[in-house]
């Protein structure tokens, strides 16, 4: 398409639109006065930035140093008019579009990480669990600077999402930066179809159940009522409490959230929403009732917990049902609304803010935990034995007797936590807790 003719078509679109302003403002506002008293001059069209675009995409069409194709710079040019507002607005072409629909269903492919883009790089939000990116030490907050040594600085979030999506079995190789590395990092990533199972439980001693959930799909509510009959069963007696592993969770479908939330709930609040459009407001009660019969909760987060793993924790935390331990969370407060094309894509816009039941706005801020626990190293200090005595180094000393059997007191479900979950060893000890206090009363 010639330039001159596809600046006649816009011009003419324009005028088609301020010609039609009198009418459409007739049937449409008229519905708008009644729902927030808006008036015909709501609607405003910036004529002089209009000009200005189409003035650009003119000099382009005809100097840039190579041609283009007309779809492309128009594409980018709504891909630019959404990344310009928030991190989380953007344009989704059909393939892309698709692909997210993919993800939310629980089946799709690449490295198996949330990301974000930060200052021109790609931000990991969280690696998703028993994926190519948590099994090559991925961490919540590494910075991607460059895919396969070409660099990320300079592409949208799109292409380089584009780039780590590749053929099963292919290999990419990723250098990040991380907070406290002396150096910048290389990982190489195996590709793989990513078929996850958003929530796993298993049963620890003393009856404490442990349910984890790495992310929200679509299923992810009535897999958590599965998971926590099964424990029940797997125990055949009543468990003392539940550690709902929220970490590095990076969020997705609210509803999920919701459904996960009340399941602990017996009424209230879960969660609202507040944006400019009314359709936006909505309120979330909870109303299936608490399947762990008030029993002890801890909830465990920290800063890869983002979106609807901050509604559950935050809905918990005012309701007094669940203490949560870890770290502040990632404080992503924001709704986004996928709302689909005529050319098959769609657009994430970010339509609204959520608020715990309290009326508290997580929004760059976080659910910050009721207990504190910090990330630390646990190493194993070295014991030498030169120098020491002990009784059996005693002259006459008694020897033990073998014949005797003695009961060992070992957990082995929780005995090796401190050196694989620091923070599931202390969750487990503030679960142990709350319990018996519970039973004191």
């Amino acid at each position: 398409m010639k330039i001159s003719f596809l600046k006649k078509i816009i011009w003419v679109a324009f005028g088609v639109i301020l010609g039609g302003s009198l009418v459409l403002g007739t049937s449409v506002l008229a519905k708008g006065d009644i729902e927030n008293n808006s008036s015909k001059d709501d609607i405003n069209l910036p004529l002089a930035e209009l000009r200005s675009f189409v003035e650009v995409f003119e000099r382009i069409s005809k100097n840039y140093v190579e041609s283009v194709e007309d779809k492309k710079l128009l594409d980018g040019a709504i891909s630019g008019m959404l990344s310009s507002l928030d991190p989380h607005s953007a344009y989704l072409p059909p393939e892309s579009f698709k692909r997210m629909e993919e993800h939310t269903s629980g089946d799709f492919g690449g490295l198996g990480m949330e990301v974000s883009m930060e200052n021109g790089l790609v931000k990991i939000v969280s690696p998703i669990d028993d994926t190519p990116a948590k099994k090559a030490g991925i961490l919540s907050g590494d910075l991607v600077i460059k895919l396969d040594d070409k660099p990320v600085k300079g592409k949208t979030l799109l292409q380089a999402i584009k780039l780590m999506r590749g053929k099963p079995g292919s290999k990419i190789k990723l250098t990040i930066l991380r907070e406290g590395a002396p150096e910048p990092l290389s990982l190489e990533l195996t590709r793989a179809i990513i078929k996850t199972n958003s929530v796993r439980h298993k049963l620890l001693n003393n009856d404490i159940g442990y349910v984890r959930i790495s992310q929200f799909q679509l299923r992810t509510g009535s897999d958590l009522l599965k998971s926590i009959a099964k424990l029940k069963k797997e125990n055949k007696r009543p468990l003392k409490g539940l550690v709902l592993d929220l970490r590095n969770n990076p969020g997705g479908v609210l509803r999920a959230a919701v459904q996960v939330s009340e399941a602990f709930l017996t009424d209230g609040l879960v969660v609202y929403t507040k944006g400019r459009n009314k359709r936006s407001k909505i309120t979330f009660e909870a109303d299936s009732g608490d399947v762990m019969n008030a029993k002890p909760i801890v909830v465990l987060i920290n800063e890869g917990s983002a979106s609807a793993s901050e509604i559950v924790a935050g809905a918990l935390q005012d309701h007094n049902r669940a203490l949560i331990a870890g770290r502040t969370s990632f404080g992503k407060g924001s709704v986004q609304t996928l709302m689909p094309l005529n050319n098959g894509g769609a657009i994430k816009l970010t339509t609204a803010r959520y608020f715990t039941p309290n009326g508290r706005s997580i929004q760059a801020k976080g659910i910050e935990p009721n207990v504190v626990i910090d990330r630390v190293k646990i190493e194993k200090l070295k014991q030498s034995d030169f120098g020491r005595i002990k009784e059996k180094d005693l002259e006459g000393h008694l020897e033990n007797n073998k014949k005797e059997k003695t009961k060992s007191f070992k957990d082995t479900s929780v005995s090796d936590l401190v050196d694989k979950d620091y923070e599931l060893h202390e969750a487990i000890g503030l679960l142990k807790g709350m319990y018996f206090a519970q039973q004191m009363k």
